[in-house]
């Protein structure tokens, strides 16, 4: 009866450890996931031109350029 019940933890242990070695792979599947994500999304980033900088720029100029017309107009 001690050689059954020795065998049923065995069996429960290694079930266990399946369990456990499962997780642990779905868990490194995420990991991987994100941290491809996070450097296709850096990557992105770098690669894609400010564009709102031009257009503060612009802004800027234009701004400039109006308030020097004023002041030709009044000399």
């Amino acid at each position: 009866m001690n050689r059954i019940e020795d065998l049923i933890t065995a069996l429960q242990k290694k079930e266990e450890e399946k369990n456990k070695n499962t997780v642990l792979w779905v868990l490194a599947i995420i990991g991987a996931v994100a941290a491809v994500a996070g450097i296709a999304y850096a990557v992105y980033r770098f690669f894609t031109p400010d564009y709102l900088e031009d257009f503060e720029e612009d802004f800027d100029d234009d701004f400039d350029d109006y308030f020097e017309d004023e002041d030709e107009e009044e000399k």
